[in-house]
Formats: structure tokens, C-alpha cells, sequence
């Protein structure tokens, strides 16, 4: 059985509660994929993807880049942002309006108005790529909410407490989704089990993942 199999799937139109301020949009970027994905292109053209360090010296399975005017960067002295490109020494792409759009749009459907987003983290999974339970705690403002935008391939998202020792929910992401957490759960411990293969109609054997911050 496919672990899937095994995971509810709630009606598109209903939103879905995961926890305190957290919330599960099904489908609510899935009309407008293509315009996304168009962006997506041109960011990808000017940044592209590369597999950064942990800082314990391990390669992610996760390719990344960003746009905005921050982006996330991984490397032996830690987690952090900056204004520019290690891999090009140039500053992140604009980000694109139709991304900050969507961002706001979703931020304000689970109950976060005026989300300003300043940094996109695009993330690339191929078949066995993962993401461990972390908390997004880089960010100096932690009043802002966490936008989570599932693009391709369906995903088993992790969803947890604010202890790693708590032991975290199962929800299947699929292409389109998109999860917001903020208030009362935005540091927590969240993640993405190792992506199962497949074959999506738009992007093929990987699936992407934007998400939006505000770092500052």
C-alpha cells in the first residue's frame, strides 16, 4: 500500500486546520499554476538551483536558490540570510509579483493580513529527496507568518509541535497546496518525508516548494 493510501484527502474547498494558526489551503494556487511556473523560469534562468551544505558539512537532498530582496543561504558557518547570491556574488532575482500576490493572498485566507513578504525560498525535490523536522527560526521577525506553496509532485508533509520530542502529523501535498503557519505555531518543528517517484503533467519527476518569509 502506498503510504498516501493512508492519508485523508479533504475536499478542495474546505481549508483545513493543523493546528493553533496553522492551516492546509487545498488547491488554492492550483488556477493560476502556470503563471507561476512561467516566473518560476525566468528566477531559475538568473539563479539557479544548487545543493548548498549543512553547516555540518552535509550536502542537502534538497536543491535551492531564492528571489527577493533576501534569500536563505546554508553553509559551514550556518543558516542565515543575505542580499546576495553566494553562487554568483550578484543580488537575489525580484521577486516575481504574481508570487508576492499569492503569498499575501494565502497569508490573509488563514487570518494574516498585510503579509509583506521579502524572501522566497524555492526548493527542488527529486524522487528521494527530503527535508528533516526543523523550525524556520532564521528570520528576525517571528510575528510574520510561514507561506508553503506545493508545486508538482504530491508530497507527505511533517507537521509537528514546538518540541522535536513531539511527534508530528502526516498530510499529503499535492500540487497547488499551500500551508500557512504563523502565531501560536510559527516555530513549529515541520518537514518532508523522502518524495516518493512519480511522473507530473507540468513538471515532470520533481516537485517545487516556495517559501515565503519576511526575514527582516
Amino acid at each position: 500500500m502506498d503510504l498516501f493510501d493512508t492519508l485523508p484527502l479533504p475536499s478542495d474547498a474546505v481549508p483545513e486546520p493543523l493546528a493553533p494558526g496553522a492551516v492546509l489551503l487545498h488547491g488554492f494556487a492550483r488556477r493560476e499554476d502556470a503563471v507561476l511556473l512561467h516566473a518560476l523560469e525566468a528566477v531559475l534562468a538568473e539563479a539557479p538551483l544548487c545543493h548548498m551544505q549543512t553547516p555540518g558539512g552535509h550536502t542537502m537532498t534538497v536543491a535551492t536558490t531564492s528571489c527577493g530582496s533576501l534569500g536563505w543561504v546554508s553553509d559551514r558557518h550556518g543558516y542565515r540570510y543575505a542580499a546576495r547570491n553566494p553562487q554568483s556574488g550578484q543580488p537575489w532575482p525580484a521577486m516575481p509579483l504574481c508570487f508576492g500576490e499569492l503569498a499575501q493572498r494565502a497569508a490573509l485566507e488563514a487570518g494574516y493580513a498585510n503579509f509583506q513578504p521579502e524572501a522566497c525560498l524555492i526548493n527542488q525535490y527529486l524522487p528521494g529527496a527530503k527535508l528533516s523536522l526543523h523550525q524556520d527560526r532564521d528570520e528576525k521577525d517571528l510575528t510574520a507568518p510561514i507561506v508553503s506553496v506545493s508545486l508538482g509532485l504530491p508530497a507527505v508533509f511533517q507537521f509537528g509541535g514546538l518540541q522535536r520530542s513531539e511527534r508530528p502529523r502526516r498530510y499529503r501535498l499535492a500540487h497547488g497546496d499551500v500551508v500557512v503557519w504563523g502565531g501560536p505555531s510559527r516555530l513549529a518543528f515541520h518537514g518532508v518525508l523522502p518524495l516518493a517517484d512519480g511522473d507530473h503533467a507540468l513538471l515532470g519527476r520533481r516537485r517545487i516548494n516556495l517559501t515565503f518569509r519576511r526575514a527582516g
